[in-house]
């Protein structure tokens, strides 16, 4: 069961601690410990949160998602989706412990974190890629076109599909927050039926459910 911390509490550390933001990638890593059903605890940060002295020695580039578990601090997304699913083998986040069903589900997680999630860093912070004010519109019409592209990979992908691995994955509570992303930047998603409805399937979940209103996203 998980727990969310306000920063005062006097509890035992439970078996893993998630650093998360409400609604950035953190919040994929948080519905994946839901669905892996060990015991953890989540600390929701704020942005000045990230960049203070606590959080900082826990990790230096004061971004989430950060774990702990017991002596061991790890970070960047797709190496704690592993970790989990690795530590909960029962849950089946990685596959079925095939080589093959391992590699399918890291094959769409790489496509998430190394794809679709970089593509929407130019709506999220023009300035970063242009300096001129005038030409930011311009550059978040550039990434939505890119992150629809990416779009309809997954919803041919999701055709045949409940999951992008063909079962379910770290990979999809990744490409859940998204879409969800996509949703509210303006990206065109019209016509893309197969992704709205893995989007209603993980709505309906109710480990996501969970993490959302622990997040205050419902």
């Amino acid at each position: 069961m998980a727990k969310v911390d306000d920063g005062g509490s006097t509890h035992a550390e439970p078996h893993m601690k998630l650093y998360s933001k409400p609604g950035a990638c953190s919040t994929a890593v948080h519905i994946v410990l839901q669905w892996a059903g060990g015991p953890f605890e989540v600390e929701i940060l704020d942005g000045p949160a990230m960049k203070a002295p606590a959080f900082l020695a826990i990790n230096p580039a004061g971004a989430v998602p950060a774990l702990i578990d017991g002596d061991f601090v790890l970070t960047q997304n797709a190496a704690i989706m592993g970790y989990i699913a690795d530590t909960h083998p029962q849950a089946a986040l990685g596959g079925d412990g095939s080589p093959r069903q391992r590699a399918e589900a890291v094959r769409w997680l790489a496509f998430v974190n190394s794809d679709v999630h970089p593509a929407f860093k130019p709506i999220f912070s023009p300035a970063r890629y242009i300096g001129s004010d005038s030409q930011h519109d311009a550059v978040k019409t550039a990434a939505r076109t890119m992150v629809r592209g990416l779009m309809e990979t997954a919803d041919k992908r999701l055709a045949g599909n409940d999951w992008l691995a063909g079962f379910r994955s770290f990979a999809d509570p990744y490409f859940y927050m998204t879409v969800r992303w996509a949703q509210g930047t303006r990206v065109d998603m019209a016509g893309l039926d197969h992704v709205a409805a893995f989007k209603a399937r993980m709505d309906a979940d109710a480990g996501v459910q969970e993490a959302l209103k622990a997040e205050g996203l419902e």
